[in-house]
């Protein structure tokens, strides 16, 4: 199949957060399953241009009366043949930030931005005579791509159109003025599905209009279809269930792998564990802390976010984690950045507590030696679409204790005290207490139950999180969805009245 990943974000191009790696990764595992996978994004100003090729000829964009230029530039996903395009529009892309500045967080002009993005991917196409089977659009900066392809886009109608949200908290939601910039008619505000409180909803829009709809977890895909997760879309997510599917993200073996990484002082595998001391000693050293080989040591590395549940782990006078360090004999070492409260926070119980050591911003080295040396990982996260730390804890031997929640719940099994079974310790509910009787009760098998957390520590390294499985799940995902094409609602009526309808009229050509 031709399959066309239109995305803001790819590592190692230019990453925000999670996205960035699962649509590298899994554009990898397509492509040795034999598809003819390709990834177009914008060239932003931090993109190095060195090793890129520029295309001949530029692409004409329009937008509604609007038509710009774009260059392309095409590069090569490294550790693969993936081809990568790069759409250039220097007033656009060539600016600080993705999605915005430290002066200006979102762009005000980012709908326009990412509408004209979403809309060379077509152009693009065009320009290199390949037509994809499907286009892939990730999070709401490409969920445009969906309703383009169903609107305004006739010589993509056979191709299966997929929106996967990485995560649903970020919408896309801004004022109703910039509708007119995206070069759709005014009767596409409502029947499309931008409408939204009397704004305009990018990511609405998408969910409405794409042929098929997935999520990174299968438990985060049930979770948004109820209001306490579904982020006010839960309504529209409940009535598109039926094209909703949850597909578990994978993890890049080569990075994250204790037996190879060049990050530890010592290497280990689940056949030789000798080396995670080593790794434990190091973490202490470094953070601070006595080297006691006997005292459990729980590690964190996360941004210091609402979503992860920092409020009830590090909130002022109410926050589990003084009461943890004071109450409990065990050492707890954190790594993050994020909320200016939280920061100044964990630095001020890193000098009041002398068991607590918390290092702000971030090290790729410490966060690696933090998952090798502790023996326990902490997420307490509100919610968590995914989660990538909780697999490279398992990976490492490093046992979660964590919120049961998204991914969190598909690949954490909770321990059994009674047979030993489980490879992390998960709660129910997040609150203050739950966070201090959980990790209670893995201190207390840390010192009552040391044969099993030894099992429990191998079950976990030998857990499977590769891509190889998630590529195959999308892989029935885009064969599965010529039905969608066949059961497509009829289009709104716009302006252009019966040739719109015309035009739009689908064939039932298989991806």
């Amino acid at each position: 199949m031709h399959v066309l990943m239109v995305t803001s974000e790819a590592t190692p191009f230019a990453k925000s957060g999670g996205l960035a790696d699962a649509v590298s990764a899994l554009s990898r595992a397509l492509r040795r399953l034999g598809h003819d996978v390709r990834i177009v994004l914008p060239l932003y100003g931090s993109v190095a241009t060195e090793g890129l090729s520029r295309q001949p000829k530029a692409l004409r964009v329009s937008l509604g009366s609007t038509t710009g230029d774009a260059a392309v530039l095409e590069g090569v996903l490294p550790d693969s043949d993936v081809p990568v395009y790069f759409i250039e529009h220097h007033q656009y892309f060539d600016r600080e930030g993705i999605y915005g500045s430290k002066a200006q967080p979102d762009y005000d002009d980012n709908p326009e931005r990412f509408s004209f993005f979403s809309r060379a991917a077509f152009r693009l196409c065009e320009a290199l005579g390949w037509m994809p089977d499907v286009l892939h659009a990730h999070d709401w900066p490409t969920a445009l791509v969906p309703v383009y392809a169903r609107y305004e886009e006739p010589a993509f109608a056979s191709a299966v159109s997929i929106l996967t949200i990485h995560n649903l908290g970020y919408q896309g939601v801004y004022h109703k003025g910039v509708f007119p910039g995206l070069g759709l008619p005014w009767e596409l505000f409502h029947g499309a599905g931008f409408e939204y409180y009397d704004k305009v909803n990018l990511l609405k829009a998408g969910i409405t209009c794409a042929d098929r709809l997935s999520t990174v977890s299968p438990t985060y895909a049930r979770e948004i279809q109820k209001p306490e997760l579904g982020c006010t879309l839960d309504g529209l997510l409940r009535v598109r269930s039926a094209s909703l599917v949850g597909i578990l993200n994978g993890v890049d073996g080569g990075d994250w792998d204790p037996s190879t990484d060049n990050y530890l002082p010592a290497r280990y595998s689940v056949d030789d564990m000798r080396g995670k001391a080593v790794c434990k000693a190091a973490l202490q050293a470094e953070a601070g802390l006595p080297i006691t080989p006997d005292k459990p040591l729980i590690g964190m590395v996360s941004r210091l976010t609402d979503q992860k549940g920092i409020g009830e782990l590090f909130g002022p006078t109410y926050g589990s984690a003084a009461s943890m360090c004071l109450d409990m004999d065990m050492q707890f070492v954190v790594q993050g950045t994020g909320e200016t409260w939280c920061e100044a926070e964990i630095a001020r119980l890193s000098e009041r507590i002398p068991n607590f050591k918390a290092r702000v911003g971030y090290s790729e080295r410490f966060a690696h030696l933090i998952e090798a040396g502790a023996d326990f990982f902490m997420m307490p996260s509100r919610y968590e679409p995914c989660g990538l730390n909780q697999m490279y804890s398992l990976r490492y031997g490093t046992l979660p204790i964590a919120h049961r929640t998204g991914g969190l719940a598909d690949t954490i099994s909770n321990f059994n005290q009674e047979t030993g079974n489980g490879t992390g310790f998960l709660f129910d509910e997040l609150t203050p207490r739950s966070i201090y009787d959980t990790t209670g009760w893995a201190v207390w098998a840390y010192y009552n139950k040391p044969e099993q957390l030894a099992v429990m520590q191998k079950r976990a390294m030998m857990q499977e999180f590769s891509w190889d499985g998630p590529a195959r799940e999308y892989e029935a995902l885009y064969h599965g969805s010529s039905t969608a094409i066949a059961n497509r609602p009829g289009v709104v009526e716009t302006a252009k009245g019966q040739e719109k309808k015309k035009r739009n009229k689908p064939n039932n050509k298989k991806a």
